[in-house]
């Protein structure tokens, strides 16, 4: 008797290891990049290259890299988060005259860390319950406010004269190594994980791919986007806490266009503003380029302009060449 049944097919999910592929990752790019960078630091002065360069240098321009990691949260869910400075000084300044007015410093950390996760929740839920209304009006908006408030606590005065154990935060070190540089890997392993091996961290690249598909699924798109802003605020505030360790002091004009900074780092490690696509590894390895690169071109007596500049010009030419990676991508035929 003949046999009429159709013939089984297997389908397998997993993908054929490529080390064209592997090699051709944006990260590798910017491991190249970083190679350049320390190469082109080393010949403009003679005392960049050395172990304390690598070692204590990154504490100096570390601290506005925690809030690099939810704003890489941000941008993969397609939105943008300008406000992230002005609630890094607002905090710094509530914890600071909190301190001067008598409260204890722990607790006056407390309230900054307060400050700065209320002040990206109620970033999170303007943007979530109020869709008319446009994230980057929102977040422009609550920039101008927070950095008033601040400056109408403080007007244009410094405030600072903390605990002498606080300074251990920004310029302690653990078995030779900075405080702040165990704390920002710590902080990177945690958003790592939640980003990548989580299903929040799934829910957030769905979203920024098809944020409408993921509400008629059942995702609670509303509450994703609420946490992810307040997680800003909180990363923010940890910010402020590392930054006036290491000033001792605070003022309302702190963290001035960290916003900028903080987006420029994120698009330069590879993280798409169309949302939906990143990796915190290409962010980390962006923060020691543009952070080398400043403290570099410091050493060689280049102006603050010409830094910006340069950083201008890789900024765009990264972005350029994403377009040009992942449009290759799609056109790619399909076996």
């Amino acid at each position: 008797m003949e046999d009429t049944r159709a013939p089984e097919i297997a389908i397998s999910a997993q993908r054929q290891w490529s080390w064209k592929e592997f090699f051709f990752q944006w990260e590798w790019l910017l491991v190249v990049v970083l190679l350049i960078v320390v190469g082109a630091n080393t010949w403009l002065s003679p005392y960049f290259l050395s172990l304390n360069t690598f070692i204590r240098t990154p504490a100096t321009f570390l601290d506005k890299s925690f809030i690099v990691f939810p704003m890489m949260m941000v941008i993969i869910l397609g939105k943008i988060d300008v406000s992230v400075g002005s609630t890094v000084a607002l905090s710094a300044v509530v914890m600071a005259t909190s301190y001067n007015a008598g409260v204890p410093m722990p607790i006056a950390m407390l309230i900054c860390l307060l400050v700065g996760t209320t002040c990206g929740a109620i970033n999170g839920v303007l943007i979530a319950k109020f869709k008319e209304l446009s994230f980057v009006i929102v977040t422009i908006s609550t920039m101008m406010i927070y950095r008033g408030i601040a400056f109408i606590i403080l007007e244009n005065r410094a405030s600072g004269g903390f605990p002498g154990w606080y300074a251990f935060l920004g310029w302690g070190e653990v078995a030779g190594i900075p405080f702040m540089m165990l704390a920002f890997i710590a902080v990177a392993v945690i958003f790592g994980l939640l980003l990548h091996r989580t299903s929040f961290g799934r829910v957030v690249f769905g979203m920024g791919n098809n944020a409408t598909a993921c509400r008629y699924s059942g995702v609670d798109t509303d509450r994703v986007t609420m946490t992810v802003f307040t997680l800003a605020g909180f990363m923010a505030a940890v910010t402020a806490l590392f930054l006036t360790s290491r000033m001792g002091s605070t003022r309302p004009n702190v963290a001035m266009g960290y916003e900028l900074e903080v987006i420029a780092m994120v698009v330069l490690g590879g993280v798409s503003t169309n949302g939906g696509m990143g990796r915190i590894a290409g962010p980390i390895l962006a923060i020691f380029i543009v952070g080398f690169l400043s403290f570099g071109m410091g050493l060689a007596n280049l102006q603050a302009p010409v830094v910006l500049v340069v950083i201008g010009l890789l900024l765009i030419v990264s972005v350029l060449a994403l377009r040009v990676r992942f449009t290759v991508k799609k056109k790619k035929p399909v076996v």
